[in-house]
């Protein structure tokens, strides 16, 4: 298994993260791997073509969001949580208390 390149944790920028953050598919996203650990890139309920969808996915793991592992055919995500808290306290927390009212 190989990770795709993602930038450090040193290098995440509040811009950059907020840009990943503000299409509503890529929020989606974000709070899907959130709620499982173990999400593949696929895109059961989202009407959205498979390239674009991996377009979003790369914006994301650019951001540092999220990590992918490639596993063979399979690519893994894995939410950056921590990293994100560390650099930006309570700002997964916040979106994910709005995901109701999306």
């Amino acid at each position: 298994m190989r990770t795709l390149p993602e930038p450090a944790r040193d290098s995440l920028t509040l811009a950059t993260v907020l840009h990943a953050l503000g299409d509503p598919v890529r929020l989606e996203l974000i709070r899907r791997a959130r709620r499982n650990p173990d999400l593949t890139c696929s895109a059961d309920g989202l009407d959205v073509p498979k390239s674009t969808l991996t377009n979003h996915w790369r914006i994301l793991r650019e951001a540092g969001l999220i990590s992918i592992t490639v596993d063979g055919r399979h690519r893994r995500i894995r939410l950056r949580g921590d990293e994100v808290e560390l650099s930006f306290p309570g700002l997964l927390a916040l979106i994910v208390s709005f995901e109701d009212r999306a």
